[in-house]
């Protein structure tokens, strides 16, 4: 009987848990809030091995390094597809502020396949999104 009640707390406090990462916040955060008039500075690929592609890009009016990051991935999304491929799989991003220029150097592999990890990207799906943003690609 006891043990019974310890397993019903414990289910219990698994639904709360699993509900409460189903509900949205209340209020943005910062990096959403701020205000974005990007300013797209351009785009530059590098084939550096194989599938393996280095992107350089630039932007002035990013909130901060995911801005760049996320313009280096709708780059490295129509790359895989002008090159007929599906996906791609992020390797790194480096991202730098100069004033109010940012720089972005992000590599990806590209594939046919899903890739395996956790960082990939469909690259249809992404360039879509990209479109709907205002986001440039390559």
């Amino acid at each position: 009987m006891f043990e019974a009640a310890i397993q019903a707390k414990m289910a219990g406090a698994a639904m709360l848990t699993l509900l409460s990462a189903c509900v949205q916040p209340t209020e943005q955060t910062e990096y959403a809030k701020a205000p974005f008039t990007p300013e797209y500075l351009g785009i530059e690929t590098q084939l550096l091995d194989g599938d393996l592609v280095n992107f350089r890009v630039a932007m002035k009016g990013a909130r901060g390094q995911e801005d760049v990051a996320g313009y280096a991935r709708c780059a490295a999304a129509q790359y895989a597809l002008i090159r007929g491929y599906g996906f791609a799989r992020h390797v790194r991003t480096t991202v730098d502020e100069n004033g109010k220029r940012w720089t972005g150097d992000a590599a990806y592999v590209i594939s046919a396949a899903l890739p395996d990890g956790i960082k990939t990207i469909d690259a249809e799906v992404t360039v879509q999104n990209c479109l709907e943003n205002g986001i440039p690609t390559v």
